[in-house]
């Protein structure tokens, strides 16, 4: 391998002001305990491009032990491979010891278990070790900085900056890409893709939220493999699917899956989507893209809404909603709870998540309605799903004022007669609470 490309603080745009201060004493505190540490991947990239990362993730050569010890606010997970995590109040700091790329003979020497399907990372841009064709292998085997750049996906996520020299050090040629605005990947893109098929979805995504191009070789290694999509983990595909209804650009992106034949292998009933479907994305990326970063409020009901509503997949009506997976034999529906799923082409939609978006679309109505009575208009800021009704309005219903006018009635809305604010249901009941009167106890002797 060459040696890395390192470019000095006087010849980049990067500045430490500009990355998250947790992160940064995550960073010194493994630098003063003789740890290699780099930021590194996609917020590296961003930052270069003057974007804001949503996450700050961390490479470093000390083991994920190791980090667990040096901060109490750690926890360690994951399965495949572990990680570290240290807590700052809701806000996670992900560092990842330096991996490296294994073949399956290396593999089986070192004791290796049985292949392994890939799960969801936790972050798009940080991908773990990969075997070179077939099956991903467990990938335990550290490695160093060179060999950790190596075994990630596109040649832009490659990238790390260095705190103590202040230089961002360019191992596969990502700073050049990212001059040509170009998606590449690391290696063969036959072989990569083989290997997590996801890849070739994740390519198409940061094309279109970052305006580049795929490089020919991608492309063409898509157009040739694009039937695996089909094959990946579809709990893995409905995540990546709610990221990019996340983003603030989920209608280009989708359009671009569509380009590419690859949304219809996942999800067919979006082969030929109606007019109204670009239109609720629209919608959807216009209200994320008021907001610097991505707001709680857009649950996961609140973003399939925009998938299933607009196709005609999904009605209001619960007699309408898909059937589950085991649904009997001669067609009727079983009783079903929070817990179960319906599928949407591959993808598995969680049951609650359609029971929650049946509430909303139960209140919205009610929201517009100009003869509302006041006792229903108070019942209706008690029920759980309100907050996720009013969002769904502020995006889909273009109704600001009415909006307005019931974001004020929550905030004024003031604790009941006994000074208890009013009772709110759980997720699976969600209708207004009512409290029970306790009853007296009797005294002794009294008749």
């Amino acid at each position: 391998m060459t040696p890395p490309l390192i470019i000095p603080r006087a010849d980049h745009a990067l500045s430490r002001k500009q990355v998250d201060t947790d992160a940064l004493k995550v960073l010194y505190r493994l630098q003063e305990h003789h740890h290699t540490a780099y930021l590194v991947g996609g917020s590296v990239r961003d930052l270069l491009l003057g974007r804001r990362p949503k996450d700050f993730d961390i490479g470093t050569s000390a083991h994920p032990y190791q980090v667990k010890k040096l901060f109490r606010n750690c926890w360690i997970i994951g399965r495949r491979f572990r990680l570290a995590h240290v807590k700052f109040g809701p806000k996670t700091i992900e560092v990842a010891t330096f991996r490296r790329q294994v073949s399956d003979a290396e593999a089986d020497e070192i004791g290796h278990e049985e292949p392994v399907i890939v799960a969801s990372s936790p972050d798009p841009d940080v991908e773990g070790g990969r075997a070179p064709s077939g099956p991903i292998h467990r990938d335990n085997t550290f490695g160093t900085p060179e060999e950790d750049a190596f075994r990630r996906d596109f040649t832009i996520n490659g990238l790390f900056y260095d705190i103590e020299t202040h230089a961002i050090i360019d191992y596969v040629g990502g700073l050049s890409d990212l001059e040509r605005r170009v998606v590449r990947s690391i290696g063969d893109p036959r072989v990569r893709f083989v290997e997590d098929p996801v890849r070739m979805l994740r390519a198409i995504v940061m094309a279109s939220r970052l305006g580049f191009e795929l490089d020919p070789l991608v492309s063409e290694a898509i157009a040739e493999h694009r039937a695996l999509i089909a094959t990946a983990a579809p709990a893995r595909l409905l995540e990546e699917y709610y990221k990019i209804l996340r983003s603030g650009y989920a209608e280009a992106t989708f359009r671009a899956l569509g380009r590419a034949r690859l949304l219809e292998l996942m999800t067919p009933e979006l082969k030929s989507p109606p007019e109204a479907f670009w239109d609720w994305l629209e919608r959807l990326d216009r209200y994320r893209q008021r907001h610097e970063s991505v707001p709680p409020e857009l649950t996961n009901p609140i973003l399939v809404s925009a998938l299933l509503m607009p196709t005609g997949v999904w009605q209001p009506d619960a007699s309408s909603a898909p059937a589950p997976r085991d649904a009997g034999r001669r067609g009727r529906r079983r009783p079903t709870t929070p817990g179960d799923r319906v599928d949407f082409g591959i993808l598995p939609v969680a049951r609650r998540d359609l029971e929650t978006l049946r509430h909303i679309t139960q209140i919205v109505p009610k929201l517009s309605d100009p003869l509302l009575p006041e006792r229903i208009a108070r019942t209706l800021v008690a029920r759980a799903a309100f907050p996720d009704a009013l969002v769904w309005l502020e995006i889909y219903g273009n109704a600001p004022e009415i909006v307005a006018e019931w974001k004020h009635a929550r905030e004024t809305a003031g604790e009941d007669e006994d000074g208890v604010p009013p009772a709110s249901s759980g997720p699976a009941d969600d209708h207004a609470g009512h409290r029970r009167r306790r009853r007296r106890r009797r005294r002794p002797g009294s008749v």
